[in-house]
Order: C-alpha cells, then sequence, then structure tokens
C-alpha cells in the first residue's frame, strides 16, 4: 500500500468530512493533521499480498571468471538488488539487508545468458521482513529456464535516521505461499537462537517440528 497516495487522498478528504457536521467550525492545522495522522495508523499496517520483483540481465565478460561463467558475488549482488525492492515495494520504507540465509549455487551461469531473478517476500515481522529468492537462466539449447540458484535474504525497514520501524503484514495465498509464511518463523527463530537472542525452549516453532 503507497503510503503517499494514502496521505494525499486522506488529506483531500478529511477536512470536508469534518465541515459536513460543522460547516461553520474553524478547524485549527495541527488537528487536520492529527487527524489524518490516526487514519494512517489505522490502515498503514493493513495486511497486503506479496508482489514478485523480476529482474533480467545478461551476463558480459567483466563479470565472469576464467572459465567464463559468471562470478558468484555478481549473481549474488543483483539478487540482493531484486530483493530489497520486493521488500522496499511491501514496507513503502527504506530498507537495509540484515542477512542472507540458505544460498545454493546448484549451476553455473555461462557467459551471454540471460539472467532472471524473482524475489518475493515471505512474510513480514514488526520491522523485518524475509524474501526468498530465485534465479533462473534460459536455456538457449531447449528454449526453457533452468532454476541455478536460490536463497533467502532477511531486510529491516529503517526511517531516515537509520532506525528500525514498522511495516504492514503480510497475507500468504497459494500453498507454496503458505509454506514459505510458516517457514519463516521457524528460520527467524533458529537464527535467534543461534545468535544467543533466544533460549532454545522458546523456540516454540522449533519445539513443534521434534514434538
Amino acid at each position: 500500500m503507497n503510503t503517499l497516495y494514502l496521505l494525499l487522498n486522506l488529506g483531500s478528504v478529511s477536512v470536508p468530512f469534518l465541515y459536513s457536521f460543522h460547516p461553520r467550525l474553524q478547524l485549527h492545522k495541527r488537528f487536520i493533521w492529527i487527524f489524518i495522522s490516526i487514519l494512517l495508523t489505522m490502515v498503514i499496517f493493513i495486511p497486503e499480498v506479496s508482489k514478485i520483483e523480476l529482474f533480467r540481465d545478461l551476463v558480459l565478460p567483466s563479470e565472469t571468471n576464467a572459465i567464463h561463467t559468471l562470478f558468484g558475488g555478481e549473481l549474488l549482488a543483483r539478487m540482493d538488488r531484486a530483493a530489497s525492492i520486493a521488500a522496499e515495494r511491501h514496507s513503502g520504507k527504506i530498507v537495509v539487508t540484515a542477512s542472507v540465509n540458505h544460498v545454493a549455487f546448484k549451476h553455473a551461469v555461462p557467459l551471454g545468458s540471460i539472467v532472471t531473478v524473482e524475489a518475493k517476500e515471505t512474510r513480514a515481522f514488526k520491522s523485518s521482513m524475509e524474501v526468498y529468492i530465485d534465479v533462473w537462466v534460459d536455456d538457449k539449447n531447449t528454449e526453457t529456464s533452468v532454476k541455478v540458484n536460490e536463497a533467502i535474504f532477511t531486510f529491516v525497514a529503517v526511517d531516515s535516521d537509520g532506525y528500525p520501524i514498522g511495516i504492514p503484514q503480510l497475507v500468504p495465498e497459494t500453498k507454496e505461499e503458505i509454506l514459505r509464511y510458516e517457514g519463516a518463523l521457524r528460520r527467524k527463530q533458529l537464527s535467534l537462537v543461534l545468535a544467543g537472542k533466544m533460549k532454545a525452549q522458546e523456540a516454540t516453532e522449533l519445539k513443534a517440528l521434534f514434538s
């Protein structure tokens, strides 16, 4: 949901709405903006549906190694950009990369390949969000796409001062989205346990796997 769009629309309708009750009432500007802020708080956290971000590019000679395949770091940079766009589109905020997990290089990406990076948010927490990445390469011989990489990125939404800020929640719809949504909490709890920020007995979703 676009916060700026909401602000403009709410600003245009809130004042006439209030004057409809008291036409002669002279409203102070500060009161008007307080009213708008309350409405924004009510709508900004409405759960949203995850959006897919596609990033397509060609593998150039300067991006390949001695055997003419794409550097892993180059691919990760593309994945990070696509994932950050997906996270920013959902949150409507500035986002920073918090972690990169489960990176799996399944196939080499040859020089001249057309690479498609598919980024889709799987779950939103208080200020952080998990984005799942799938990478595909067009096979010129079979005219099909081959999956060459996947990874899970975590981003945190921040304000202009760099402090974490709240974001809208996410509503999974398809079977795959639901599975990834449920798995995101387990992955988050595992990361917190490994980092020493959560006790193992508090990781309820992880414990449920073994019960």
